[in-house]
């Protein structure tokens, strides 16, 4: 593999195939040279990015994912999950929790919410569907979408800062949890592959991969 990295890219996005043999700062140097080399190649696009070749953590895909935009005009779009057990796994553990909830409080919707439309609850509530641009969701308590996020939700509503938003997919204009709220997310970028949750933290909120149940135990 020359130089620690291989480049392919198509109409649906780009694969970034990686060294395994490389220790992870000398393949940020690569990635840094090999994208900083090529910018006027691939001048300003948006693109989906797949990461192939070794295994990652989250934090070190950030740190690819910031290299690259770091040293070119590409905007990363999203970070495709080519896990497809891993993936599964991990609904299914959603689902299983998620409808545990939706029996104890009786709080859900079921189906997709469009532009212009606003959904209430006193407690929590979860979404079986899309929360599409335009569209709004507040809570006095969590907010659960079980499926793709990119409308607007406030959690926590009553200044509860222990509330939670999670989304199969998370790409929200803006979130608000408790006193803590989003900078608006005008392109919609996803915040992370895969499902993720959301919350307050210091003054600020944060968001985390949810890759297995004992993440549940936070705010069952």
């Amino acid at each position: 593999m020359h130089n620690g990295i291989v480049i392919k890219s198509s109409r649906a996005g780009m694969t970034v195939l990686l060294d395994p043999s490389l220790p992870f700062e000398e393949l940020l140097e690569a990635v840094a040279k090999k994208f900083k080399d090529s910018a006027k190649f691939w001048g300003a696009v948006q693109m989906t990015l797949t990461l192939e070749g070794r295994t990652l953590t989250p934090a070190q895909e950030l740190a690819v994912v910031n290299t690259i935009t770091e040293n070119s005009q590409i905007d990363i779009l999203c970070l495709l999950d080519t896990d497809a057990q891993r993936i599964e796994r991990c609904e299914k553990a959603l689902n299983e929790k998620l409808m545990e909830l939706s029996s104890q409080t009786g709080q859900f919707y079921r189906g997709t919410l469009r532009r212009g439309d606003t959904l209430e609850s006193e407690a929590s509530i979860i979404v079986i569907g899309d929360v599409e641009h335009g569209a709004r969701v507040t809570a006095k308590g969590n907010v659960i979408v079980l499926g793709e996020l990119r409308g607007t939700v406030t959690a926590g509503l009553s200044g509860n800062d222990r509330a939670v938003v999670l989304a199969f997919s998370m790409a929200p204009f803006q979130l608000r949890i408790g006193g803590c709220q989003s900078p608006v997310n005008e392109k919609h970028r996803r915040l992370g592959r895969g499902p993720m949750i959301a919350m307050a933290e210091n003054g600020e909120l944060v968001f985390r991969p949810v890759k297995n149940k004992s993440l549940f135990g936070e705010f069952s």
